[in-house]
């Protein structure tokens, strides 16, 4: 016997859907607002809503969830370095320094994205990671270079350059 209308269940011709909007919340260094920038536009240089100082392109990595991750992958208009890595990883330790200045100099030119493997395996397997550090570049949405070890923040350019 099924629930009456209205009560106890839910009929997709009645169900709302809403389109989640991901992004970023970026802080303005002038004002301290919150700016909410979307994913295509992290590698632009915007204005603060409140104040309209200019917030600079994204120059840190940015640790990744799986929505964060497919977001930016997908719509970025520059390629995307991604840092495949685990905390008790050593080489993955060692390389962060590098990655981080990788982000600094490539700030407007290329986004980087840290994706944990223990934290968000399922993004780690959609790619077959089996060693890591792995460090794979996107660009429209598609992986074009890999690679698997410790590398100097000039390495990791390359790979940026390659891509490109």
């Amino acid at each position: 016997m099924s629930a009456p209308p209205g009560r106890g269940r839910r009929d997709l011709d009645e169900a709302v859907f809403v389109p989640i909007l991901v992004g970023m919340i970026r802080t303005c260094p002038a004002c301290g607002q919150a700016n909410r920038v979307p994913a295509k536009h992290l590698a632009d240089r915007g204005k603060c809503g409140a104040c309209k100082a200019e917030l600079p392109p994204l120059a840190e990595p940015v640790e990744a969830d799986g929505a964060l991750f497919d977001d930016v992958v997908k719509n970025a208009k520059v390629p995307v370095f991604v840092d495949f890595w685990a905390a008790w990883c050593g080489p993955c330790r060692m390389v962060a320094p590098e990655v981080k200045k990788l982000a600094a100099h490539s700030a407007g030119k290329a986004l980087v994205l840290k994706i944990d493997t223990d934290r968000v395996p399922e993004v780690a397997g959609r790619f077959g990671i089996q060693s890591i550090p792995t460090f794979i570049v996107f660009k429209g949405g598609e992986p074009v270079v890999r690679e698997s070890g410790a590398r100097n923040e000039a390495g990791l350019a390359k790979l940026v350059e390659r891509a490109a």
